[in-house]
């Protein structure tokens, strides 16, 4: 189910309303009202796949059990492994199968070892990337002892398969979401408005921003070598603000829709077009997979600690990874090694924490030096994000290639005024709104009612306006 679809406005009232005032009274009939949403949400798309999230989390939920009786090192460790080989071992096949078996297959036949390798016609589940590592990171937590493992199985359940952030994040902490299941919520009306204004702002976002930057973006994309490289360079920008627009616009509306029913997701973005070098970028960009692997994959492997080989070393290995769990081909690795390479300078040089806080945080516009570095930064992103968009690498530097011609500095063939105007509306609202979690979280609040409702009628006429097709999210093949 789409939020973007006529399903989800119907979806979604239906449950508010259950919610609030059919269940209310009884902490785990709302539990168990989220779990039966959710499943419904979810099997939308396939009905087939609830079995995997099912499964996926009575494993999870079962050895976090165990785990808190048995002492035996060994035992627990042969639990978590457990835990990891059937999250990641579901993961793999569904998502990494062909990818693995058809490189295998070109390895071979480089050597003149002809082989053949069974394809297999798989569905990705929709989400699976997201829910695996939400409950994986349980059981790790678990693991290592730094929560207690719950026995209410339904909170875990519904924890696992919360609806607003099922399919595509934030990837949500146990030590954060799962406890908000055993309280009693009540409904506070402020919330709900600030939740109404944050969903409001992702459909602008999805709609209006990621979804007509997407046409354009698709249509240079896929003809790049029909055009110059200056409208190369616009399809590559547009890109850029499609994938920031659709993946925040989610998250947006994912965080909004959960503060409807009482729940405070964590911010998943803040920003990342406004950071001053790739650092702050990637703290600011898909903030709960960062950190995700920050804390299971970087620092495990010894983060920044011990000699620079090993600090370089761990740099590349969390970006390629975190490439590669984007998508099974080589242009997702390629975009994460590229930005390990962007980081690299900034580990050589120990500035890798240099800018911590908000570019410009008490004046409107930012200093010369800053604004350079924002536009180095976005520079970097934009030619990064031609690898991530293109559909082999070979396409990818075909692009680049194009783009480096005399045609550069011809006038662009494509140039929607209307969408550049709207494209320099958003990025203003965004740097208005940068102190906050959210652009729109405190715009206009101190402003007469009459004059912030203008504004919010003003965005929603757009998100009318300049509605397409339904569109899925980018970030739901992942």
């Amino acid at each position: 189910m789409l939020f973007n679809s006529i399903d989800f406005a119907v979806f979604l009232p239906i449950v508010f309303l259950l919610y609030w005032f059919v269940t209310q009274s009884n902490l785990k009939l709302q539990n168990l009202l989220l779990v039966a949403a959710s499943y419904i949400f979810y099997g939308w798309w396939d009905w087939r796949f609830l079995s995997l999230i099912i499964f996926s989390s009575l494993i999870d939920y079962f050895i976090g059990v165990v785990l808190l009786k048995e002492n035996n090192p060994a035992k627990r460790k042969g639990l978590l492994w457990l835990s990891i080989v059937v999250n990641l071992g579901f993961l793999g096949f569904f998502k990494y199968y062909n990818f693995f078996a058809d490189n295998f297959t070109k390895a071979f036949s480089f050597f003149g070892n002809e082989i053949s390798a069974n394809s297999l016609n798989i569905i990705l589940p929709v989400g699976i990337s997201f829910y695996t590592f939400q409950t994986l990171s349980y059981t790790i937590d678990v693991y290592n002892r730094k929560m207690e493992p719950t026995k209410d199985i339904i909170s875990f359940l519904a924890f696992v398969s919360f609806f607003p952030q099922l399919v595509a994040g934030p990837i949500e902490r146990a030590a954060n979401l799962l406890p908000q299941f055993y309280k009693k919520r009540i409904f506070h009306f402020s919330k709900a408005v600030d939740g109404s204004r944050q969903i409001l702002w992702g459909f602008f976002k999805k709609i209006v921003i990621a979804d007509n930057c997407a046409e354009y973006a698709n249509l240079i994309f896929n003809n790049a070598d029909d055009y110059s490289g200056s409208t190369l360079v616009i399809g590559a920008v547009f890109f850029t603000f499609q994938i920031y627009a659709d993946f925040s616009g989610y998250s947006d509306i994912a965080i909004g829709t959960s503060r409807l029913f009482g729940f405070d997701l964590k911010q998943n973005f803040a920003f990342p077009y406004f950071s001053r070098d790739i650092a702050e970028f990637w703290r600011r960009w898909h903030i709960s997979l960062s950190t995700w692997f920050r804390d299971y994959l970087y620092i495990p492997l010894g983060g920044s600690k011990g000699p620079l080989k090993m600090k370089v070393r761990n740099i590349f290995i969390i970006f390629i990874v975190s490439g590669f769990w984007h998508g099974a081909n080589w242009t997702f690795i390629f975009w994460g090694f590229l930005n390990a390479l962007y980081f690299l300078p900034l580990l050589l040089k120990n500035r890798n924490r240099h800018h911590l806080g908000i570019v410009a945080q008490h004046t409107n516009l930012p200093s010369i030096r800053e604004f350079f570095a924002m536009s180095l930064t976005f520079g970097l992103t934009v030619f990064a994000w031609i690898f991530f968009r293109s559909p082999s690498i070979s396409d990818a530097f075909s692009f680049i290639k194009n783009i480096f011609t005399k045609s550069l500095f011809q006038i662009p063939e494509i140039r929607p005024s209307y969408l550049i105007l709207l494209i320099g509306c958003f990025i203003f609202i965004e740097w208005v709104g940068r102190t906050q979690k959210y652009a729109l979280e405190k715009l206009l609040l101190n402003k007469p009612m009459a004059l912030r409702w203008a504004f919010y009628m003003l965005l929603i006429a757009c998100i009318f306006i300049f509605s397409s097709n339904e569109q899925e999210f980018i970030y739901f093949q992942f």
